[in-house]
């Protein structure tokens, strides 16, 4: 299998449990009530997940230009903002993520059942070397591979915070936690450099910069 079947089935078993999830009458129920995340309610936590199905969908039928890709690794490494609730990343996090939100539990949990679906197929068929328009940030591309390592880091992060939040217990895929450990990492070397990813992973004490915290 090649490194490109890989990505795309880790992505695909991961999005599977996202549309899983969802679906289930814990969500549904606990639409309106506050998520883990502070400020966030289990409704819009359940819209940014799903957005990482749709949203694959949607880019893949955005224009591209041919501009130089961004790496999954500088996607993450050059975020600003990740970890104060009020920052403007954030603050834009969650008004996507409501906006996809108020079409209410059932459509939500439907389009991303939809969405899904098709792409089981699509992915089949798209190139090694397909690109996708990255639409919330004007100009930008990314190969589509490096895309779905993206979105395995959302689905990974997220689906454990969904599943917490309504009390169920999160099951993403073992390929997809793998994935999304390897970019995180990789953007928390790229952000702080390897000295002080060292003191987090190997001397607490001496980790001042909080290196390991990428989103």
């Amino acid at each position: 299998m090649t490194m490109t079947n890989d990505i795309r089935k880790a992505y695909l078993q991961a999005a599977e449990e996202a549309v899983r999830l969802l679906a289930t009458e814990q969500v549904a129920g606990g639409w309106e009530n506050e998520s883990v995340l502070p400020g966030m309610s289990v409704g819009g936590l359940a819209g940014h997940l799903a957005r990482s199905v749709l949203q694959v969908e949607w880019f893949l039928d955005g224009p591209v230009t041919g501009a130089e890709p961004v790496s999954p690794v500088r996607y993450y490494a050059r975020l600003v903002g990740t970890s104060v609730p009020d920052s403007a990343l954030n603050v834009g996090v969650r008004a996507r993520s409501e906006e996809t939100a108020a079409a209410g539990p059932a459509a939500v949990a439907e389009q991303a059942r939809e969405v899904w679906e098709r792409l089981t197929q699509r992915l089949d068929r798209e190139p090694a070397d397909r690109r996708v328009a990255v639409l919330h940030r004007q100009g930008e591309e990314m190969l589509l591979d490096g895309y779905l390592r993206t979105r395995c880091v959302e689905l990974a992060v997220h689906l454990d915070d969904l599943a917490l939040s309504v009390g169920e217990h999160p099951r993403t895929p073992d390929a997809a936690l793998a994935v999304a450990v390897d970019v995180l990492v990789a953007a928390a070397r790229d952000r702080h450099g390897d000295q002080a990813v060292l003191h987090a992973l190997a001397r607490r004490e001496r980790d001042t910069a909080d290196a390991l915290r990428v989103l």
